[in-house]
């Protein structure tokens, strides 16, 4: 085991992420496809990094120090992006996204429970092969493995769980794009053209935008107190033992102050439109991502594969189907609904980041989505997380 600390964590993430790059703007099937650059990068890497294991036994170990910073930093800028107008235009959008979104959670759980018994384990596998690992993720599946093994005796739902939420991260980033690419062009959608590209997250950069001094210096500022307001509100809430992750709640953090400043200090702009704060997203997410698929380690699959690829065969189908013919039509068919889907697939498979560099990679090269990129993450951080652990505690004392 060789073990990096952060500063070659760090390094080596950035030169995947070049890496990324560079695939995505030699190889046109990539660049077509809307796959994420961060996606290509890490997932060469994490193959290289296999190899190395299998061929040399070196296996490496890398740091998740600056990864979980980076994190929360992201979700902070998406926080202090999100006025409220955006959140009101979306506002039937969101309730609509909601309850189907709650809905699949029983439809992914009701999948791997089936196929669990159909394999002849133990039911409860089928929860951390469902919403416990693909929308939960990672994070998720270390807070329920213990309960699994302890109430139902599932000595490897650990190992299960982690292997499907890699499986999950990884597929939920592939398919996004390809599939947002297919309904943009099969219905021929256009965004809406009173968006300002310039500064838009997610979108190409303008050449000609001011990014100085103090307003990097603002955009520091801004993050600091939300991300501050965020561990407050964490710590509260872990209090009064409800829990939610860290980036989550300071998500929420920069929701308020962005929307709370303009009250009281009516002079004071915020960065919500600042694309300095738009350049700071896009690089915590591209190497939080790059950190993430780097480190997966496809080796760890123990004697449960074959359940697990079936597993992983069938939920990939039913959440393009869900997508495609249900999320995207009740969202109304247009360029928002087809974005949104790209996100819905990387938040239902994978985790939240990757949907939000499903959203990235497609309005880069079709055109913004404000509206997406407001609702998405309060779908995906906030009312998933709390509704996945209500809907796996349900299912389980069914299944006990």
């Amino acid at each position: 085991m060789i073990d990096l600390d952060s500063r070659q964590t760090i390094i080596i993430a950035i030169l995947v992420l070049f890496l990324g790059k560079y695939m995505n703007r030699k190889i046109g099937f990539l660049r077509r496809y809307n796959i994420p650059e961060p996606v290509t990068g890490g997932l060469v890497a994490s193959l290289f990094f296999g190899l190395l294991y299998l061929l040399f036994n070196v296996n490496l170990s890398f740091s998740t120090r600056y990864r979980d910073i980076l994190l929360v930093v992201f979700f902070t800028a998406i926080g202090l992006s999100t006025e409220m107008k955006s959140i009101i235009k979306g506002g039937k959008i969101l309730l609509m996204l909601t309850l189907f979104a709650v809905a699949y959670i029983f439809i992914q759980n009701y999948i791997g429970v089936l196929l669990a018994k159909l394999f002849h384990l133990n039911p409860a596998i089928g929860i951390v092969t469902g919403s416990a690992a693909l929308q939960g993720g990672h994070g998720n599946i270390v807070s329920w493995a213990p309960i699994l093994n302890e109430k139902f005796g599932i000595n490897n739902a650990m190992e299960i769980g982690m292997i499907s939420a890699t499986f999950g991260l990884i597929i939920g980033g592939i398919l996004g794009g390809p599939v947002a690419r297919f309904l943009i062009g099969k219905y021929k959608l256009k965004p809406d053209t009173n968006v300002d590209t310039e500064i838009t997250i997610g979108t190409k950069h303008g050449k000609n935008l001011t990014i100085d001094y103090n307003s990097a210096l603002k955009v520091l500022l801004m993050l600091a107190f939300s991300i501050g307001i965020g561990i407050y509100l964490n710590d509260f809430l872990e209090y009064i033992h409800f829990t939610l992750p860290l980036f989550a709640t300071c998500m929420l953090g920069g929701v308020v102050l962005t929307n709370l400043v303009p009250l009281i200090i009516p002079k004071m702009k915020c960065p919500a439109n600042s694309p300095t704060l738009a350049i700071v997203s896009d690089l915590s997410l591209g190497l939080f991502l790059a950190m993430a698929m780097m480190s997966l380690k496809f080796w760890e699959i123990g004697d449960e594969s074959l359940f697990i690829l079936v597993n992983i065969v069938a939920q990939t189908i039913a959440i393009l189907l869900f997508s495609v013919f249900v999320i995207f039509r009740i969202l109304g068919k247009n360029f928002d609904a087809a974005v949104i889907s790209a996100g819905y697939i990387g938040s239902a498979m994978g985790a939240t980041p990757t949907a939000m560099a499903n959203m990235a990679a497609v309005t880069k090269e079709h055109g913004p989505s404000p509206v997406a990129f407001a609702v998405i993450p309060i779908v995906g951080a906030f009312i998933i997380q709390v509704s996945n652990a209500f809907v796996i505690n349900i299912i389980l004392m069914i299944i006990k």
